[in-house]
């Protein structure tokens, strides 16, 4: 019998994998037993104590690189309003499954395990093998992905498929992020005479401002558009009636793959000055795959058999775990696509249309069949 996705999602949901704390281990455990007696080779891999990530490969009879699923199990607190549906019963109404985690991104990771159980049932052995990738922690910096990458679990790959919601419509590019915090010290002094000090409020201001009004060196990309900033955050002072010795601010840089991360910060380095102490809090690299890559032909070839129409691939602000994993299989050919909807991700009663899940199912089940079989 045929694993249903919708009633694997529908199970997946049920797991409160709340991060934080980081609850993962039951749902991963889960899906390692299930992927297990299906007759994939399971590894699983903590990236701290009790939070495991899994690598599953179903291995072909012969030597050509693996396609590759990817997603994680994690999910965002509930929020302060309440739910009208419970989270974590997985219920469906109205041809929508309710729940944390039904976009972002249990429906995916359902989908491609029950594809890849299905085709591994075929009489007809694999030419090319499978590897899924399950991952802890995206949700607060893709620690799970960034573990497996650096320790060197992953292999090799043909195309990676990460099964991010997009409502199954292509992907092929997102942008990086580059958090940092910026500091400046000056000199404190009673506010009644402040000539005395050297206010450090008054220099992160001046450096916010430049930053605002900085016009990146480089063209837009296509896909993902300009280098954005965003400061997020402002820190400063002790006392009313003292002037600041210290100020900080945070920033968050949303970059696009062709101006590096380095590169970036030496041009701020230079904006705000030698003075200015920078701080790196988080570094996630963006991707982008050619449209005419003839790794992603087949999946393209799919979805315009489906829908009659040649679906026109797209790019995103955001990042997900191939920041991580793109890189770890060496700049591998990279599709984002998901039965989710990104208006649903860490929204008050979250839900994915049935429909998507089995229409992901059937998408990556056909792109199995036509890289693998």
């Amino acid at each position: 019998m045929t694993l249903c996705s919708v009633e694997l999602a529908r199970k997946l949901i049920q797991f409160p994998s709340l991060n934080p704390p980081g609850d993962e281990r039951a749902c991963i455990e889960f899906l390692a037993e299930l992927l297990s007696r299906a007759g994939l080779e399971v590894e699983t891999h903590d990236f701290v104590p009790g939070r495991p990530s899994i690598v599953a490969r179903l291995r072909g009879d012969s030597d050509l690189a693996p396609l590759v699923f990817s997603g994680h199990v994690d999910v965002v607190a509930l929020g302060d309003k309440p739910w009208t549906v419970p989270p974590f019963a997985a219920e469906i109404r109205d041809g929508k499954l309710f729940g944390r985690g039904a976009s972002d991104m249990k429906g995916g990771v359902a989908a491609f395990v029950a594809a890849t159980i299905a085709e591994s049932k075929g009489k007809v052995p694999l030419k090319r093998g499978i590897t899924l990738v399950i991952t802890a922690a995206e949700e607060t910096g893709c620690e799970g992905a960034f573990h497996l990458a650096k320790r060197g679990v992953l292999g090799s790959a043909e195309l990676l498929i990460v099964a991010e919601p997009t409502s199954n419509l292509p992907i092929i590019a997102h942008k990086g992020s580059l958090r940092v915090r910026i500091t400046a010290k000056g000199k404190t002094v009673h506010s009644s005479m402040p000539e005395l000090g050297d206010n450090a409020i008054y220099t992160i201001a001046e450096w916010i401002r430049r930053i605002e009004a900085h016009k990146f060196p480089i063209e837009p990309h296509p896909l993902l558009g300009h280098v954005t900033s965003s400061v997020t955050t402002v820190s400063g002072g002790q006392s009313i009636n003292s002037v600041p010795d210290a100020a900080c601010f945070t920033v968050d840089f949303r970059t696009i793959p062709a101006y590096g991360h380095p590169e970036l910060l030496a041009d701020i380095q230079r904006l705000c000055g030698d003075e200015a102490r920078i701080e790196v809090i988080t570094d996630f690299k963006g991707f982008a795959t050619e449209p005419d890559d003839p790794s992603i032909l087949p999946l393209i070839q799919i979805l315009e058999s489906r829908s009659r129409t040649a679906p026109k691939p797209a790019g995103a602000p955001y990042f997900t775990d191939a920041s991580a994993l793109v890189p770890g299989f060496n700049d591998v050919a990279t599709v984002v696509i998901g039965p989710g909807e990104a208006a649903q991700c860490h929204r008050t009663d979250e839900f994915c249309h049935v429909s998507k899940i089995e229409d992901a199912f059937e998408i990556y089940s056909s792109l199995i069949r036509r890289l693998c079989g």
